[in-house]
This record gives structure tokens, sequence and C-alpha cells, in this order.
């Protein structure tokens, strides 16, 4: 396993990592163009890095299962999913600030639309605006439980994060959204008998919140999922001798940082030159960066091909205040795919760009874009191998044996 040789080959050095996620950007080529986003975008900061450095694409889970946003960040940060379970709903609490001590159980919450017969005509409440769901949070704040304590906090737009706490509860729970419309939100059901306390807890919690929720337009319903404790993970510094720091807007990508230590860096603004300015106010204080970028998903699960690229291009206008800094390393990759076809995650591999100032062993390919990826010098690899990598190329490990 990564973490048994590793910290024995850590070596010191004043060398900076960036890891730049934009989260969902694997795609499926347009039936007209044959172009993915990513290809149909004008990236030339992007293309220039892959020129120089070497392409490949990774595997978040294992070939053909479709990750999760949690278990794909952890794979990138080094630790492979299998073996390291995170309820999503703890990310999500721990990103805005929550508490999750011995015991507690969180979850991360969707409002969504119910019909007249019950059915959710929408799984994200038509992704109502902040400042619509803040009230709508806040009429939930009060409901109490026999047995376990229930705090509930707004997350972003859609979004909020349940935690109950109480004695002997467990967070091994089936999720309650079905994941498609025109069906009725499930019951939380426990797949071991030490979750039957929590599941029953949740089930009472979600039908008195439902009562609440009746009159409301939009989120007048929701769906549970992610269910979970601390997991306890082995965190960056002890691991691979950094520093680390996290850089992201929403509170489920700061949820999963905070989780394998890194520091989260709070910033005003939401476009990629804000997150880019973040890094470089705190650039002296840390040896690695990781900058997630939301929007690429959504608008892939919206089905918005012209979008995406527009993300994408948007990112890539911004991209020479981060390079202006010279970093020794930066990786350039997605969590997952979520194909515009498709308006969901996927199994399908991810673009990865490696840049290195040092060393890099550059392949042929001068644009970075799935087709190219596809050919590239670092071949299709496990998402868990690029935290090596990157070390690696920023002179920061030794060789094994003698």
């Amino acid at each position: 396993m990564l973490f048994d040789y590793l910290p024995a080959l850590l070596r010191e050095s004043k060398t900076k990592i960036v890891l730049l996620v934009m989260d969902g950007l694997g795609d499926l080529p347009d039936a007209r163009s044959r172009l993915t986003p990513l290809e149909a975008a004008q990236t030339p900061h992007m293309d220039r890095l892959a020129a120089e450095g070497i392409l490949g694409r990774s595997v978040p889970i294992r070939p053909g299962i479709t990750p999760g946003s949690g278990p794909a960040h952890l794979a990138l940060f080094g630790y492979d999913p299998i073996q390291y379970t995170v309820g999503r709903g703890v990310m999500e609490a721990l990103g805005i600030g929550m508490d999750i001590g011995p015991g507690d159980v969180a979850a991360r919450g969707n409002f969504c639309t119910l019909d007249a017969a019950g059915l959710i005509s929408d799984r994200r409440a038509g992704r109502i605006p902040s400042d619509e769901a803040i009230p709508v949070v806040k009429t939930l704040q009060d409901i109490k439980l026999d047995g376990a304590e229930a705090e509930v906090r707004h997350v972003k737009e859609y979004r909020f994060a349940l935690v109950l706490r109480g004695e002997g509860l467990e967070g091994d729970i089936e999720d309650t959204d079905p994941q498609v419309t025109g069906a009725k939100p499930l019951e939380p059901v426990a797949r071991s008998a030490g979750s039957q306390k929590a599941a029953k807890l949740f089930n009472d919690w979600t039908h008195k919140a439902i009562n609440i929720l009746a009159g409301q337009p939009k989120a007048n319903g929701l769906t549970l999922r992610g269910f979970g404790g601390d997991p306890k993970l082995p965190k960056y510094k002890d691991v691979y001798g950094l520093k680390a720091a996290c850089v992201a807007v929403y509170p489920m990508y700061r949820g999963v940082a905070s989780l394998v230590g890194m520091d989260l860096i709070s910033f005003q603004g939401e476009a990629p030159a804000d997150e880019f300015a973040a890094v470089l106010e705190n650039w002296a204080n840390y040896d690695y960066f990781f900058v997630h970028i939301k929007k690429t998903d959504s608008m892939g699960e919206d089905g918005n091909f012209d979008g995406k690229a527009k993300i994408i291009e948007g990112l890539d206008q911004a991209l020479p205040l981060l390079l202006d800094f010279k970093p020794d390393v930066i990786a350039i990759t997605g969590d997952h795919s979520t194909p515009v076809p498709m308006r969901s995650h996927s199994w399908h591999p991810v673009p990865l760009l490696l840049w290195s100032a040092h060393h890099v062993f550059a392949d042929e390919q001068v644009q970075f874009g799935e087709h190219n990826c596809a050919k590239g010098g670092l071949g299709t690899l496990p998402a868990t191998d690029l935290m090596p990598l990157m070390l690696a190329h920023a002179g920061r490990l030794e060789k094994l044996g003698a």
C-alpha cells in the first residue's frame, strides 16, 4: 500500500505543487463535431503546458466504476477510495465548519420538488439559489428527535448538511435519493444491524421535515445521501511531508480536503481568477495547493456543451495569474467524467496533464483534450498514482533501496 512505504522516501524540498481540478472535466465527443467541450474550448495556456509536459488519463476508482465526487477526490489525493470509505455528508458538514465527533452521523441533503402524488419532479428543486434556500433550512432547525440531537445547516444553493448526535449511532445507511424523477424519495435503510437506530432517527427527522416543507413552491421535499462518520484518514503532512492548502468554493470539496489535513483558505468570489488570487496570497505559506473548479461538472449535468466549454475557457484565460508564480509542478485534471450526453457522472477515464519545470519526459501531444490524452505518454493510470508522480517531479522523493 502507498502509505506503507512512501513516508520513508520523502525528501525535504522548497518546491511548489499545484493540483488544479476541473470537476467532471471528462466528456464524450459531440456527434457532429467529434469534439468534447475540452477540445472545443480555446485553451492556449493549457495547450502550451500540454506541449511542454505529458498527457494521460486517470481512472478514479476501478475500470467501469462510476465514482461520486468524494471518492474521486480521495483518489486524486492518493487515498484508495475502496480502502478509505467516507460519506459525502461528513465532507459537506466539515466543509461548512460543523463538528463531527465520535459517534456522530452526518448526511448531505438535497432539497427536491415533489408533485401532487409525492413523486420527484426535480431532484434539485430547480437549483434554487442560496438566498431562497437559507430561510427554508431555518424552518427545519427546530426539529426535535427522541434519542438524538439534530443539527442542520445550509451548504450552498439546494444543498444542506444534517448531523445527528446521540448514543449508539452508526452511519451504514442507504441513500434516499432514487437518482431519477418520477419516483418517491426512498426511506433511510440500515445496511447493518448497528445502523438501525440511526436509520430510524433519520427517517423520523425526514417525515417531520416533509410536513414542514409542504407549502414550499419548489423545495417541498428532500433526499439524504452520503451517511457516515469521521473516518480518521492519514494526514497529508504525515504521508507526503507537505503543508497543504485547499482553495475551493463548494463546501463538500473543502470538507474532503479538511479530512486529509489541508488548511482551508477563505476568499471572496467564485471565478477562477478569485481562486488563483487566493493561492497567490498564500503562496509563501504552503508547499501544495489543491484548487477546485466546480461549474464544469454542473454544465455537464445540465447537458450544456457550450456552457462547459466556456467554463474551461474562462479558467484558461485566468491561468497566467498562477503560472506567473512559477510553480514547480502542475497537474490539471478532473475528479471524474460528466459527459454532456449522459448528464451524469460516468466511468470514462479522465483527461490528465502533468507539467513540471524539472525532468518531465514530454510526449508528442500539443493540445489538452480527451483524444490527445488517450495517446499521451502517461497512458491510463489509477488516479491514486498522481500524488507520487507529482512528488517525484517536484524532487520530493528519494530512491527505494540501494
